[in-house]
């Protein structure tokens, strides 16, 4: 009689374990804020350019207007910083990734699939923290402005989260555009957008006009609670975080819709 030796089946786990999850999330978060902090060219202008505007606008022009002019332009100005590291540092390397095969690569690799948005958004947030935490340091020292503990935590908060909206608007671009071509397009969306939203000068000197479509905005919608956390706005916020929540939401449907169909 024949006896037939036959292989036992092997299996395998179904899923990852969760610590295996948890590492995959923390290491990709881990080398995407490396890879960034080590990188120049991309760290410098996000630091540098919003706070060389608030030290020529509020800290040195607004010394005649007395303190809470810097007060009200640390809001702005901070807004205007925490935009940058959301639209650029998302839809720039999105777009060029994309370009590269990097993003091919990473799907193919043996990581949860959000991991690789995750680590980008823990970057994003952790540049928009060094910028406001940079304006800040600025306007206590330079501009003499009076900030109780819970407002400055309260900016940073708003700025932490409030870049989150600009992810998702820099993922939907980085999935439009090839990576020569994005950051041109950014920049056309980043500086209108600042202007129009009252981050360079304050809404009431504006046309008329600017001031009417300005809640079309996200930024004016985060200015307007950048500027409750220091005490300058005592309007209701609700409106404007469901606001920026619904953009945020709109925008990464959209950009994850492109990127399952064109990769």
């Amino acid at each position: 009689m024949d006896i037939v030796m036959t292989e036992a089946p092997v299996s395998f786990p179904a899923t990852m374990p969760r610590r295996r999850v948890l590492g995959a999330y923390l290491e990709e978060a881990r080398s995407e804020c490396l890879r960034y902090m080590r990188s120049p060219s991309f760290m410098l202008p996000i630091m540098l350019f919003p706070a060389m505007f608030y030290l020529l606008f509020g800290v040195l022009m607004a010394k005649s207007n007395g303190a809470d002019a810097a007060r009200y332009l640390l809001a702005s100005y901070g807004v205007f910083g925490v935009m940058s590291p959301g639209l650029f540092g998302f839809g720039v390397s999105l777009a060029l990734e994309r370009d590269s095969g990097l993003l091919t690569f990473k799907r193919a690799l043996p990581m949860p699939p959000g991991a690789y948005l995750i680590g980008k958004m823990i970057m994003a947030m952790a540049a928009a923290a060094g910028v406001v935490v940079l304006l800040l340091a600025m306007a206590l020292t330079l501009g003499h402005v009076t900030l109780a503990a819970s407002q400055a935590a309260a900016l940073l908060l708003v700025g932490v989260l409030g870049v989150l909206p600009f992810c998702a608007l820099g993922m939907f671009v980085g999935t439009l555009f090839k990576g020569q071509g994005a950051p041109g397009v950014l920049q056309l969306v980043y500086l209108p957008m600042s202007f129009m939203s009252g981050l360079w000068f304050p809404l009431p000197m504006l046309p008329k006009f600017l001031q009417q479509i300005a809640p079309i905005w996200p930024s004016y919608h985060l200015d307007m609670l950048a500027l409750a956390a220091v005490g300058m706005n005592t309007q209701p916020l609700l409106g404007h975080v469901l606001v920026l929540l619904a953009f945020a939401a709109g925008f990464l449907l959209l950009a994850a819709r492109r990127l399952r169909r064109h990769g």
